[in-house]
Order: structure tokens, then C-alpha cells, then sequence
């Protein structure tokens, strides 16, 4: 096999055409088997195989700057560059990252894993070689469907400016993720199919081919002139106007041919844009056929493309998928808008049943939010839905166009909290901190399925600005008997170990003697038994249990970190800890009252919340306590001030601490569970 020749960059220069096909074939093989095994981006590093080749044949790596829009589709590039080996454990924890990263190898030039940033990183090593002195090519790989992001634009636009070589590849399968929308997608495609250059360019070879003696060289010399001969013939091409020279477009499955349209790009001193025509999902025919599919997978048969885990259940997304459909039955009004996930988002369904209501705007988060703005001003209710990590890019969308004006949009924040394989640019560990900090901003966190449903129904109807985060994956179907109404700013009280709900606490129930209880800061007389003391108060008969100098702990936990909560309550109870449960439900602004009483009737109060520490849920309730009940322990579980790895979501939560069984260790080694 030519694959087991390949340990670095250098061995692929050495090979003859005949072989380098082979290789391609091998790799294509090699990836389709491994990544059945340990899930991954397939369809879109099948389609760059003969591109990674050909830049290998022509750049001199790691010497030679590569940077990889996204990085979804550096596989290729991984295995020639010598990490073949690794590939068992792609995007396990511990292992092999399936996105470039700079501390894994001097091959890997920058880190990414979002979108539209390669022209704007490349553009800056192009600088800084240049201001230091230094002498080495920088090529920026970069997908059509990442031409919707305007930072793009921004790029290219001082790339135009650039007085030394500079080589951006633009990557064309016509798709991103799902199909790609817009302008751009239309323009490319133009020059793609454009029937009417190819038919002229073939007639002028053909005559200049008829003059005796002349006219081969007249064809040879117009083919080296500076732009080809498409520029002759195209004038005026967008790249052209702003001052990159245009290559292409280029069969990307053609190696010697990238191979010399590559080299000839690196002969010019300027910004230079190499237009290629891939097939995502090449060579495997489940993913030709869908690569939208076969873009992220988990572990697959290889014979018929099914995935080997098939779910049981609804994810968070399908539900939000399905409730967002009855309430759009409902109102005419509701909208719904993606950033190029339709699927991802679960879309999908509301793009098929109301069309003219769908508006997928494209890799450009912060042109989704802010035109979700201008619908809400126009009386519409926009639910924009997105992924945690990809909505920090509408950050200042969000503060400047929506809450300074308290524009009725719902923000479905997807993905949120640990992913998992994605690894650092993907987890969706901060959307609390940074939505909890804008002001006129809702956020809320559901328990279960059956809450995102009810937060969702809330959500249309707010009329200000409001964040429904949920995770991914299977949405969690405990404490189903645990529906209370959405009440704005209220939590719910799911198990109570500290006479809460009743608002009573005894104190020196001895039997026969008369108790001081108090109630919402009202005062009553009372007698006790020697167990329990009986209480009127506002017509209302309550029972309160005997202080009997247990420890009474209180966890107050948020979306996610409901269902840990539960488990550890079942913990403690064997263990004849008192514990009572609440669920915050909102995180901004979190229920003051529910806290209070919390924090009024036990000893210790744990807050759990599967967001970073800092500016998270659990700070904003330590402070909250601390300043009116000093005496009171409060621990904060949450991540740390750290980006986290990639690798199973069971195994990071278990290594970030905020597992069960780990949580209540933690508690135990505080001295937290032995007051």
C-alpha cells in the first residue's frame, strides 16, 4: 500500500501520478473505515483529499503556513503530516483532535473550529512574515459556505491591499453544512456552470490550433500570461475588482493539475484566490448522496451507511423542533431563523411546513440576530435558533440591536454546555456568563423535556428579549410529575427536606413546651409532642419536623445539572442526609425568594450549573446569600476557567468534577457533609 509509505510530508513528493491516485483512493478507504469507528466530519474531508495532496506536492510544510477554515476537513492533512497512527482515536479524550490545533503539531498553523476565519488569520502570518523579513508561502483553505460570514469579506478586503504573495483556496462543494444559501452560493455557481466560457475558450483553442506554426505557441503563451485565458475572457469577475487575481475554477479532484495551478499561484506578489470544484462526500456513496448526513457522525456501518446507535428517545433539539412547530400552528407570527443549520438545529421540520416563515441567513450569526431584531420591530416573534458556541459571533448583535431596545426575540441556544468530540471551540460552557452580564436579557434552563416545551410556550408570548438553553442530546425524562407553570424570575421547589414550602422552623421542641415558630416573618406560639409542633397561621394547618440537629444541605441546580442534582439528593438520603432539591429554571433573573427560604432553612447550599464559574448562575447566588445569611456554606459546582478538551461527555464531566459521585467527594473533602 502507498499509504504505508507515507510517515511525513516529504514522502509524498516522490511519488509517480499513477501512485498519488492510488493514494487518494487509499486515504479515502483508510477514513471511511476509521472514522465508522470513532464518528466524525467524513463528507467533507472525502472531497479535499486531491487538494491536501497537491498542497502537499507543492508547499514546503510545516515551513510553509497552511490554515484550515473551520478545520473539519484537515483529516487529510493529518495523515500526511504523520499522525496516521493517532487516527483510533480521533476525537476520543486524550487523543487525536479532529480540528487543527498548534500544541499537537508544528503542521498545524493556527487553531480553528469556527467558521469564516481563515482569510483574516492568514492575512496576519502574510504580515508578520513579511514586516520580520522571512520568506515562506501562506495559504488560507476556505469553504464557499464560509463566504456567507462577513468577516470573510473583511479579510479580503485588506487582503487586496497585500504587496507580497498570499494564496487563499476556496474550496467549492456548494454546500456548508446543509446546502448553502444566498448571493454568493448563486454567484460561484454561475461561474462553476458556466457553460458559455467553457464553450468559448474551447473555440478560441481550437482556431488558434488551425494556424500552421504560430498557433500552438499563440495557445501556450496566453496560458502563462498572468490571469489565463478565462481572465481574457471573463472581465470585471468580483476577486478581480477588489484586487485578488482569480485561478479557476479547478477540477479539485485533479492532482497534477492543483498541483500546477498552485505553483503558478505562488509566482505572483500579491492576494490570490484559487477557485476549486470538490464533491463533498467523494468517493463514499451514502455521503455523495447526503452529505449533510455524513457531515458529523457517530460510529457507522460501513456497507450501508446506517449509524450504529440509533436513538430511542427525542434529543433536547427534536422536542424543540416539534414545540416550536404546534406553537407556529398556533401564531402566524412566529418565525424562525438559522445560521446554515436547518438540521442541526432541527429546522428542518418548520423550513417544510412554513416556508415563507423559515430564513436560513447562512454562516453570519450576527447578521441572523440582528435582522431577527428588525423582524421583532416589524411585529414579528423571531425564535433564532443556534448553537451555544456559534452565538458568542452575535454577541454584540445581542446587546446593541435587541436588548438596548427590548426586542421580543427568543434566543434556542442549542448545544449547550459540554458537546464533547468537538472539543475547545465547540462546548457551550459560556453562553451564561455572557448573556447574564447584558442588560433587559432572560435566560432560562429547562430540567426536562417536558420544561423546554413549557419555557418555549413562555418564550414566544415574553415579549422582551429572552435565552432558552438546553444541551445536546437526549433529552432527560426524570421528574416528569414535576410540572409547575412558568412564572417569570420563579423557580419550583422539587423536594423539600427543611420545611420550606410551610415557611416554619421550630426551635426547643421538647414535649410539653411551648416553640417559638415563624413563619414569612410572622410569629405564632406553638406546642409540641416531642416530634412534631402543629402551627396555625393564615387558616393554614402546617406540620414541621423536629430539629434534631441533622444536617439539612439544599441543592439548587439549573437545566442540566437538575437531573446530577437528583442523583446526589438519592445519595445523601441513604446516607441520612437531609437534602432538598430546587430547580432555578432562571438563571437571570434567578428567584431571590426561592433562595432566601433556601438559604433561611438549612445549613449548607450547593448550586449546580454546567456553565464556567465566572459570571455564571452560581456566583450570583453566593453573593446574594453571603450578604444575608453569613453563616450559611454555600458551594458552587461548575466548570472551570479553562477550555475544555474534546473526548465523551460522561468522561469530561467525570474529569472537570461535576458528576455525582465527584460532586458529593468534593463535599465531603470541604468538611460539607459532616457539619
Amino acid at each position: 500500500m502507498i499509504l504505508e509509505r507515507i510517515h511525513g510530508a516529504e514522502d509524498v513528493k516522490g511519488l509517480r501520478t499513477e501512485e498519488l491516485e492510488e493514494l487518494a483512493q487509499e486515504i479515502r478507504g483508510f477514513l471511511i473505515e476509521n472514522i465508522s469507528h470513532t464518528g466524525g466530519h467524513l463528507a467533507s474531508n472525502l472531497g479535499v483529499v486531491e487538494l491536501t495532496i497537491a498542497m502537499y506536492l507543492v508547499f514546503d510544510l510545516p515551513r510553509d503556513k497552511v490554515i484550515w477554515d473551520v478545520g473539519h476537513q484537515s483529516y487529510t492533512h493529518k495523515i500526511l503530516s504523520g499522525r496516521k497512527e493517532l487516527f483510533g482515536e480521533l476525537r476520543q479524550y486524550g487523543g487525536l483532535s479532529g480540528f487543527p490545533k498548534r500544541k499537537e503539531s508544528p503542521y498545524d498553523a493556527f487553531d480553528t473550529g469556527h467558521s469564516s476565519t481563515s482569510i483574516s488569520a492568514g492575512l496576519g502570518i502574510a504580515q508578520g512574515r513579511d514586516l520580520l523579513g522571512q520568506d515562506y508561502s501562506v495559504v488560507s483553505v476556505i469553504g464557499d459556505g464560509a463566504l456567507t460570514g462577513g468577516m470573510a469579506y473583511e479579510a479580503l478586503n485588506n487582503a487586496a491591499r497585500l504587496k507580497d504573495n498570499f494564496i487563499i483556496v476556496l474550496n467549492d462543494n456548494n454546500m456548508s453544512i446543509s446546502e448553502n444559501v444566498g448571493g454568493m452560493s448563486r454567484y460561484l455557481n454561475s461561474i462553476r456552470t458556466g457553460d458559455g466560457y467553457n464553450d468559448l475558450k474551447k473555440s478560441v483553442v481550437g482556431a488558434l490550433e488551425k494556424i500552421p506554426g504560430f498557433g500552438p505557441q499563440m495557445i501556450d503563451k496566453i496560458k502563462r500570461t498572468k490571469n489565463g485565458i478565462k481572465q481574457l475572457l471573463i472581465p470585471g469577475m468580483l476577486f478581480e475588482n477588489m484586487g485578488i487575481t482569480y485561478l479557476g475554477p479547478v477540477d479539485g479532484h485533479d492532482i497534477r493539475l492543483l498541483q500546477r495551478t498552485l505553483q503558478e499561484a505562488k509566482k505572483l506578489d500579491h492576494a490570490v484566490l484559487v477557485h476549486v470544484i470538490t464533491k463533498k462526500g467523494k468517493g463514499y456513496g451514502p455521503a455523495e448522496k447526503n452529505p449533510a448526513r455524513f457531515h458529523g457522525v457517530e460510529p457507522f456501518d460501513v456497507e450501508t451507511g446506517a449509524f450504529l446507535k440509533e436513538k430511542k428517545y427525542p434529543s433536547y433539539t427534536d422536542v424543540f423542533s416539534r414545540t416550536l412547530c404546534r406553537l407556529a400552528e398556533k401564531d402566524d407570527k412566529i418565525v424562525a431563523v438559522t445560521a446554515a443549520m436547518p438540521d442541526g438545529t432541527g429546522l428542518k421540520r418548520f423550513a417544510k411546513r412554513f416556508p415563507r416563515r423559515f430564513f436560513d441567513v447562512g454562516i453570519a450569526e450576527a447578521h441572523g440576530v440582528t435582522s431577527a431584531a428588525g423582524m421583532a420591530a416589524a411585529g414579528l416573534k423571531p425564535v433564532v435558533a443556534v448553537y451555544s458556541s456559534f452565538l458568542q459571533r452575535g454577541f454584540d448583535q445581542i446587546l446593541h440591536d435587541v436588548c438596548i431596545q427590548e426586542l421580543p426575540i427568543v434566543l434556542a441556544v442549542d448545544r449547550a454546555g459540554l458537546v464533547g468530540s468537538d472539543g475547545e471551540t465547540h462546548q457551550g460552557i459560556f453562553d451564561y456568563s455572557y448573556l447574564s452580564c447584558i442588560p433587559n436579557m432572560t435566560v432560562m434552563a429547562p430540567k426536562n423535556r417536558w420544561e423546554l416545551e413549557d419555557m418555549l410556550a413562555f418564550a414566544v408570548d415574553f415579549g422582551r428579549p429572552v435565552a432558552v438553553r438546553y444541551p445536546r442530546g437526549e433529552a432527560y425524562r426524570g421528574l416528569k410529575d414535576h410540572r409547575a407553570p412558568i412564572r417569570y424570575g420563579k423557580g419550583e421547589l422539587l423536594y423539600d427536606e427543611g420545611s420550606i414550602g410551610c415557611g416554619l422552623k421550630a426551635s426547643g421542641p421538647e414535649a410539653g413546651q411551648a416553640v417559638q415558630a415563624t413563619t414569612d416573618g410572622q410569629s405564632v406560639q406553638a406546642l409540641t409532642d416531642g416530634r412534631n409542633v402543629q402551627a396555625t397561621t393564615d387558616d393554614r394547618n402546617v406540620q414541621v419536623p423536629k430539629d434534631d440537629g441533622a444536617l439539612h444541605i439544599a441543592l439548587l441546580a439549573v437545566g442540566s445539572m437538575v437531573s446530577t442534582a437528583e442523583h446526589i439528593r438519592g445519595k445523601l438520603k441513604k446516607r441520612g442526609i437531609r437534602c432538598s432539591l430546587a430547580n432555578g429554571r432562571f438563571i437571570k433573573p434567578f428567584d431571590a425568594e426561592l433562595v432566601y427560604k433556601l438559604a433561611k432553612h438549612h445549613q449548607v447550599l450547593v448550586t449546580l450549573e454546567e456553565n464556567v464559574l465566572q459570571g455564571g448562575f452560581g456566583l450570583a447566588v453566593t453573593a446574594y446569600v453571603h450578604d444575608r445569611f453569613p453563616q450559611v456554606r454555600v458551594f458552587q459546582v461548575a466548570l472551570p476557567d479553562a477550555y475544555v478538551e474534546h473526548g465523551n461527555v460522561s468522561l469530561l464531566r467525570e474529569s472537570l468534577g461535576i458528576d455525582s459521585d465527584s460532586i458529593i467527594r468534593q463535599l465531603e473533602e470541604a468538611g460539607a457533609l459532616s457539619l
